[in-house]
């Protein structure tokens, strides 16, 4: 804990409480901009304001170093500012608590997962593409109810990692300034960190850096799932080490291939975007169950939730042993 504040871990510890209970109240962030909206914002000025079209692809791409530098910076600054005022008052902690929880996804994750689940069953599949829309980067007119319900999963296991475990990992490692910093990169990664004409130069920063932040998350994201699987952990551990490596992200792979080999089903595989563009051929626990429905989901949540449980079981025994 680099910043040193003995309430760092109570803090956390009230930020996953507040977040798995209340998870992001619609009210109040229809009075307030959430710090995410926020950092989109600002990045949509740095992207029109650095990234010109009629600029070759070597000065787009030291533009997009320099704008993801001043995200970044200022993301850290104003994280840093907050903690050293509120470290001022016995009660700051609890600020701190309240503003990280802003920063996790346990709560959002979960309902939007289990709205698809809930579509699923009762046989509405457009109502189904309609909900893993909101979770999936994919064409969601392509999905067939199992493709449906691989997307929700994958999903689920995906954003375990980064909207979970990577958040709280920079938050033990630099408190709340590292959770804003992360979460400005993992932001500035979704929006301009793709393959396209506009960003592929531009955004090759925000998407390196982003893979950098997630390399150690991604793996303990993998290893608790696993690791909450109980009579299935050492399948879901031989599955990860074989299929993470092939897959398509350097990160994704590893809690999604914890989750397939936990619940013995198969994720992943060929799939189509949005434009028309079909990727990753590889199947992640090619020889699991492939025909997956609302069950698998429902027990994919399951596995979910044990695993957010034992990281805050982990943060509360790190607390107790310091």
């Amino acid at each position: 804990m680099i910043l040193g504040s003995l309430n760092l871990l109570p803090a956390l510890l009230l930020a996953l409480a507040l977040d798995a209970a209340l998870g992001d109240p619609a009210w109040l962030w229809q009075q307030v901009r959430h710090p995410v909206v926020l950092a989109g914002q600002a990045i949509e000025r740095l992207d029109r304001s650095l990234n010109r079209d009629e600029a070759p692809d070597l000065h787009r791409r030291i533009a997009g170093v320099a704008a993801l530098s001043i995200l970044l910076a200022a993301s850290f600054g104003i994280g840093m500012i907050l903690h050293l005022f509120l470290v001022q008052f016995a009660w700051g902690w609890m600020i701190e608590g309240v503003l990280m929880a802003t920063l996790l996804a346990q709560n959002s994750l979960y309902h939007h997962v289990e709205a698809v689940a809930r579509a699923l069953a009762t046989g509405d599949l457009y109502e189904a593409r309609e909900a893993v829309s909101h979770i999936v980067g994919r064409d969601p007119e392509s999905l067939d109810r199992p493709a449906v319900a691989r997307a929700a999963i994958e999903s689920l296991a995906e954003n375990f990692a980064d909207g979970v475990v990577a958040p709280l990992f920079w938050g033990l490692l630099l408190g709340l300034p590292g959770m804003m910093l992360y979460k400005a990169a993992n932001t500035a990664d979704s929006m301009i960190g793709h393959r396209t004409q506009r960003h592929e130069a531009f955004g090759w920063a925000a998407a390196r850096f982003d893979d950098l932040l997630n390399y150690l998350p991604a793996r303990l994201a993998g290893l608790l799932i696993a690791l909450v699987s109980f009579s299935s952990l050492r399948h879901a551990i031989a599955v990860m080490l074989r299929d993470a490596p092939r897959h398509r992200s350097p990160n994704a792979g590893w809690p999604e291939a914890a989750m397939a080999g936990a619940l013995e089903i198969a994720l992943a595989g060929p799939r189509t975007y949005y434009g028309g563009r079909v990727g990753d051929s590889h199947w992640v626990n090619e020889e699991g169950k492939r025909e997956l429905g609302p069950t698998d989901i429902r027990n994919a949540l399951a596995l979910y939730l044990r695993a957010c449980l034992l990281q805050a079981a982990l943060v509360a025994l790190l607390w107790v042993l310091l």
